[in-house]
């Protein structure tokens, strides 16, 4: 039975060193003078740099819908791979809702078409205080009182989500309700 042969000792296997041949140097022309001529004209040099750099941002940016691009679902050759586009929030859906407002005499500055604020001011000794129940509310019709009609406010209708309608009935039962016009 033989012996594996022994490892030799590390470097050994290297070849042999050789002397390096003569050589001339190597001169690159117009080297030292190419930093000099940078800064004479470094304005040009940063203005070029930026004009790149808009070009590689626009040409690697996102993609917008519009005339001259892919429609949606179209995958891009180039660049990152657009993101899907936000879905539209579903409308909103508004109702009119009916309003006594605590001041008649608000009520009168009131048109058709106006955008107002609702606020409830609730008892203070309650503890409550003021809060805002409908920002922006349009306001579709001010009816006319009846004649006769005793101080207890006056009427306004509003087109407001029907989320926030049911908030105004409620707080009507137990707040006085006053409006700003936005």
């Amino acid at each position: 039975m033989s012996l594996p042969p022994r490892p030799r000792p590390l470097g050994t296997e290297a070849p042999p060193t050789r002397a390096v041949p003569p050589f001339d140097p190597v001169r690159v022309r117009g080297g030292r003078y190419r930093l000099q001529r940078l800064l004479r004209h470094r304005g040009q040099a940063v203005a070029a740099g930026l004009a790149v750099t808009a070009v590689a941002l626009v040409a690697a940016g996102p993609r917008t819908e519009g005339a001259g691009t892919e429609p949606r679902g179209a995958e891009r050759a180039h660049g990152r791979p657009v993101a899907d586009p936000a879905r539209p929030h579903p409308p909103v859906e508004l109702v009119t809702a009916p309003v006594r407002i605590a001041d008649a005499a608000t009520v009168r500055l009131l048109h058709s078409g106006d955008r107002v604020d609702v606020i409830a001011a609730e008892d203070a000794s309650a503890g409550a205080g003021v809060r805002v129940l409908a920002r922006g509310a349009r306001v579709t019709e001010v009816p006319e009182p009846p004649p006769g009609a005793t101080e207890s406010g006056a009427l306004v209708v509003l087109s407001v989500p029907r989320p926030t309608a049911a908030r105004l009935v409620g707080a009507s039962a137990t707040a006085r309700l006053a409006v700003t016009l936005c």
